[in-house]
């Protein structure tokens, strides 16, 4: 599918960081742009927008030219910024920005000055309809909750019926329930929406629910882009294994390579993972395992298809909201993430027992040099 969006450019910062975006290529769909605070997300959104002017590089939105700068002296027309009220783009900030004086009504009218008052209040009506604000357009944004202030804000910015939107933490001013409340709500919205969407977030459990793909930023830069899924369990690197909170990465040894399995050792146990992607000349690699994907059961309840079988102890049990956090010994570190009946089932505790079965495709390799 031929990108929409796509833009290399770079923005540089005096006495601060360089922002560096290589080769991006954004899609339909919602594409979310993941990585630590200080990687330089919303810069590159803002970039995007037209918000802040990049020093050099080009941003094309299909074969519309929206930044093109050198670097070098060029006669003035061969420069082009197109200003960011001309990009047709929605912009969400982080903290939506409401106008305190302003009705729910009148923030969704304020980005509408140009049509018709008829249409205008037809456009208002209908946004407020779709993101179920019926009966809230007199009120000020302090008489709102955290969701309906983030709806009216989402609503300001489709109701110019945008061609690219641009949401910056959407639901990172929200309380904790009601952002897990909002987040099934928010991907709902945006597929019913069907534009271009870029999401900015650096929490992975919001990655996972809203994007499609996602753009992993390392220091100013992208260092990994594709489908969600893909690029949260099989990180191109070290650093996108860090950034993705990858529980477990352990240093390794590739002891042999036989039909497209690799035979691993891992301090003193030996894993099998597939071979893909592996450099033929690889002896170092990182050896990268989800929580998730990690089964525990008790000895006599293994079953025969998982590759990877690894006598293992209990050492410690944390809880992670919902969930528990279980630390294993066996022969290296592994973390597993369980739901709490399945650690009274297996009856966890320190010092317990257990097989953890990894399946062979659950075994993330990266070559040290990588």
């Amino acid at each position: 599918m031929k990108p929409v969006l796509t833009a290399t450019f770079r923005k540089r910062f005096p006495g601060g960081p360089e922002i560096a975006a290589q080769d991006l290529a954004i899609g339909s769909g919602v594409t979310v742009l993941f990585g630590a605070s200080g990687s330089g997300k919303t810069t590159l959104l803002r970039c995007l927008a037209g918000l802040e002017t990049p020093d050099t590089g080009e941003i094309k939105f299909g074969e519309e030219v929206w930044f093109q700068q050198s670097g070098k002296r060029k006669a003035e027309s061969e420069n082009q910024f197109l200003p960011s009220r001309k990009r047709g783009v929605g912009f969400v900030p982080q903290d939506y920005a409401l106008f305190p004086h302003l009705t729910v009504a009148g923030n969704v009218r304020y980005g509408l000055p140009e049509l018709p008052a008829a249409e205008r209040a037809a456009r208002v009506a209908e946004s407020l309809r779709w993101l179920g604000l019926d009966g809230l357009a007199h009120r000020l944004p302090c008489e709102l909750s955290g969701g309906q202030q983030q709806r009216v804000a989402l609503a300001r910015a489709v109701v110019r019926r945008p061609r690219l939107l641009l949401l910056d933490e959407p639901l990172a001013a929200l309380d904790t329930p009601t952002r897990l409340r909002l987040r099934g709500e928010l991907r709902q919205l945006l597929r019913q929406l069907s534009r271009p969407t870029l999401l900015v977030t650096h929490d992975r459990l919001e990655a996972l629910a809203l994007g499609d793909d996602v753009v992993v930023l390392h220091d100013g830069r992208n260092v990994q882009h594709g489908p969600t899924a893909e690029v949260f369990s099989r990180p191109v690197n070290l650093a996108v294994a860090e950034i993705t909170a990858v529980e477990t990465i352990q240093a390794g040894k590739l002891l042999e390579v036989r039909d497209g399995l690799a035979t691993v050792a891992v301090g003193d146990a030996r894993l099998t993972a597939l071979a893909t992607g592996l450099p033929a000349d690889v002896r170092d690699v990182y050896v990268c395992i989800r929580a998730e994907d990690v089964i525990l059961v008790r000895a006599g309840q293994v079953p025969s298809s998982p590759r990877n079988q690894l006598p293992a102890t209990v050492r410690t049990l944390t809880a992670d909201g919902p969930l528990l956090r279980v630390q294993l010994e066996c022969g290296f570190p592994l973390t597993a993430l369980l739901t709490r009946p399945a650690c009274d089932e297996l009856a966890l505790q320190p010092g317990t027992p257990v097989f953890a079965l990894v399946k062979a495709p659950q075994v993330h390799l990266i070559p040290f040099a990588r």
